[in-house]
């Protein structure tokens, strides 16, 4: 058994990937959609604004974002780390691979591709709901997640050291991407030891693991 995680740039196919690698898996899929249930499962309906809003020099001086944005952190932190525990996932963003970076049964991801490639994928997105020039908004959005993950979490965005496995889309496609991903994440092999850890062996309180079952609609967590 093991927990996919996959960090990936506007317009690099992460996502469609992602679906590939947990379907071809047979694993569960934990999206942004996902993340925003169980956030709001705890009150925490802003997620969007809540990611956006990236600490600058200013907010240090406001106590009541600052509470805010650390609870915020805090139950993103625990999300990431009680759907890990479940096990047999494919995790997809919001600094995934930071949060369960050196566990033994994690396969940390990154999909990238060129820059051109992403730009002229964001124009033939309609789902895209953005005004702005896709050039815009892919070097925003780059902008963004760089931002978020070195500050938050202090390591490199796109660091290659960070991850397991790298792979370019501007080279190739998302379904042999999803079936590299899952034939690595079959053919992991486990050290053991007492200073092995895995996702399994993450504290993760009752309430959070049973808010897990419930998204995921799942009946129990998976054996190890």
């Amino acid at each position: 058994m093991s927990v996919v995680t996959i960090s990936n740039e506007l317009g690099s196919q992460g996502s469609l990937i992602g679906e590939i690698a947990a379907r071809t898996l047979g694993y569960h899929l934990a999206d942004q959609g996902t993340l925003e249930t169980m956030l709001k499962d705890y009150g925490l309906v802003d997620f969007h604004e809540e990611y956006r809003s990236i600490p600058g020099f200013w907010d240090r001086f406001d106590a009541e974002k600052q509470e805010r944005r650390e609870t915020f952190l805090r139950m993103l932190n625990q999300s990431l780390q009680a759907l890990a525990h479940h096990g047999n996932i494919v995790i997809v963003g919001r600094g995934g691979f930071a949060v369960l970076a050196g566990l033994a049964d994690v396969v940390n991801v990154r999909i990238q591709a060129p820059l051109a490639l992403r730009i002229q994928r964001a124009e033939e997105q309609p789902s895209l709901a953005d005004p702005n020039p896709p050039e815009g908004v892919v070097k925003d959005y780059d902008q963004l997640q760089k931002t978020f993950v070195e500050k938050v979490y202090g390591v490199p965005w796109d660091d290659s050291k960070a991850f397991d496995l790298v792979i370019d889309t501007g080279k190739i496609a998302p379904d042999l991407a999803g079936s590299l991903i899952a034939q690595a994440a079959q053919a992991l092999r486990v050290p053991t030891g007492k200073k092995i850890q895995t996702a399994a062996d993450l504290e993760v309180d009752s309430v959070m693991a049973a808010t897990v079952l419930d998204v995921l609609k799942c009946t129990a967590a998976h054996a190890r």
